[in-house]
């Protein structure tokens, strides 16, 4: 148990040497997502997004935190890639055509064909 322990510790200790050495950085983009089936396509979305090492969406502030390799990928392609799902990030907005496909549940609360969770 102690092995397992120490085993831990130096992984996370590695984890924040390495998330602070330069390379990454990290961003907080506001959505139009609406629920937990949102935060799977975009969290998916973004794992395949070249550069993008973790995503994570809070469904309650709508804000998804982006941590990310300067050199790979920049906020602009991160923006266009929830962009591209259907969703609105920051000023970006929501590529209409993937918008459209959208489940009803996740249709921002002014569209007529939203519908609530039940």
């Amino acid at each position: 148990m102690r092995k397992t322990g120490i085993f831990l510790l130096m992984v996370l200790l590695t984890a924040g040497i390495y998330a602070t050495d330069g390379k990454f950085e990290t961003i907080k983009i506001k959505t139009s997502s609406q629920c937990g089936e949102c935060k799977e396509i975009i969290e998916e979305a973004l794992a395949f997004e070249k550069g993008v090492k973790t995503a994570e969406l809070d469904v309650e502030t709508k804000i998804v935190t982006v941590t990310y390799k300067k050199s790979k990928t920049s906020p602009e392609k991160i923006r266009k890639a929830i962009s591209k799902v259907g969703y609105d990030a920051d000023e970006v907005v929501a590529d209409p055509k993937a918008y459209s496909k959208l489940d009803a549940c996740c249709k921002k609360p002014d569209d007529p064909d939203a519908e609530p969770h039940k």
